[in-house]
Parts: structure tokens; C-alpha cells; sequence
């Protein structure tokens, strides 16, 4: 992730702000992202989630 480099604009500052960051990115990996060899989500193959979530959806969360 490019908050991890000091050189870049999305450099967080704040502690709060990455763990925000890493949060929503972690999220977005599990719950969203259909992944190549498992064809559907994280979170589908582990029977926590029913479907593939859309960016709305977890944002609304």
C-alpha cells in the first residue's frame, strides 16, 4: 500500500488515519475483491458473507 511510503501524498501522519486506511483495505480485500483461484471473495469461502459485497455496501457499513 502506498501509506507505507513517506514520499507519496497518502502518507498518513496520524496513527488513526492508517489504521482507518488499512481497515477499509482490508475490507475491500476480503469482501469485495473476487479473488482468481478461489472465483469468489475471501469472506464467500469462509462462510462469513453470502454475496459479493459492492464498494456501496461497505462503505455503508
Amino acid at each position: 500500500m502506498r501509506r507505507f511510503t513517506r514520499l507519496t501524498n497518502a502518507f498518513s501522519k496520524k496513527l488513526a488515519n492508517l489504521r482507518a486506511a488499512l481497515a477499509l483495505h482490508f475490507a475491500w480485500y476480503n469482501f469485495v475483491r473476487i479473488h482468481s483461484t478461489l472465483s469468489v471473495t475471501p469472506a464467500m469461502e469462509a462462510a462469513i458473507a453470502g454475496h459479493i459485497w459492492t464498494l456501496g455496501e461497505l462503505i455503508s457499513r
